[in-house]
């Protein structure tokens, strides 16, 4: 089945020219909505097309940036379609026709390309912390107490001082004068 979906950003505009060419193209349920693409969030017509699709659907859609705003926004759609084992036309774009061999070569290859991506990031972020580390870096969330003030704390705590009465003074929580 092929679901269409089209998109204007505001009341002024009308959706005719994308519902025309979805029709052409032998769509018959269109979801459409006149809304701003800034929001990424902002279009519910968009999440029902997503929705509605099933096996082997494809999802049309006459103009590729009424449906995304961003790369990732983009892919994210790419990656939901394909969850739902469907697939995706843009109609303005027909190397983004995921229908063709040849569509769904370049999704290969742009998934291999950001797969390597990836990898890359997680290695330069592995060797970064390594460095770090070696140069003597604590990673995690500051410590709520000076040195001084965990020494302090630890005597008292020793002499039998409640933890609650000792964390009140240094205004931390409880727990963090029970761990240490």
């Amino acid at each position: 089945m092929l679901i269409g979906y089209a998109r204007v950003s505001s009341t002024d505009q009308n959706l005719d020219r994308q519902i025309a060419a979805l029709r052409n193209e032998g769509v018959e349920k269109i979801y459409r909505e006149k809304a701003s693409g800034k929001s990424l969030k902002g279009r519910p017509q968009l999440e029902k097309a997503i929705d509605a699709l099933g096996t082997d659907d494809v999802l049309v859609i006459a103009e590729w940036d009424r449906a995304t705003r961003s790369m990732q926004d983009g892919w994210n759609i790419i990656s939901r379609v394909a969850k739902r084992s469907a697939l995706v036309k843009a109609l303005d774009k027909p190397w983004l026709d995921l229908t063709t061999v040849m569509g769904k070569a370049l999704l290969t290859l742009f998934s291999a390309m950001a797969e390597d991506e990836r990898n890359r990031i997680i290695q330069r972020a592995a060797d970064g912390r390594k460095i770090a580390l070696e140069k003597g870096v604590k990673f995690g969330p500051k410590p709520k107490l000076t040195d001084h003030q965990m020494e302090k704390a630890r005597e008292r705590k020793a002499a039998g001082e409640s933890c609650r009465d000792i964390a009140k003074d240094y205004n931390v929580s409880r727990s963090t004068i029970v761990r240490l």
